[in-house]
């Protein structure tokens, strides 16, 4: 494993986060027996990725200066 990514396009990280959110959830009395966790990571990482290029690409438009 050599490549990088960032740490917000990890399954892992957002099945992590979607795991403690239904927890603290079910602690606080909200209903959560009927919520799918892989598809809800799922849904989250590809809006993540979705809005990460959607700002990469409005900095690039909104740049003042080249690449070079």
């Amino acid at each position: 494993m050599t490549m990088t990514k960032p740490w917000y396009l990890s399954k892992t990280i957002w099945a992590s986060l979607v795991t403690i959110a239904t927890a603290l959830a079910g602690m606080f009395g909200l209903p959560v027996d009927g919520l799918d966790a892989a598809a809800l990571s799922e849904t989250l990482l590809q809006a993540i990725a979705a809005i990460s290029g959607l700002v990469a690409i409005l900095g690039r438009v909104g740049a003042r200066s080249l690449i070079g």
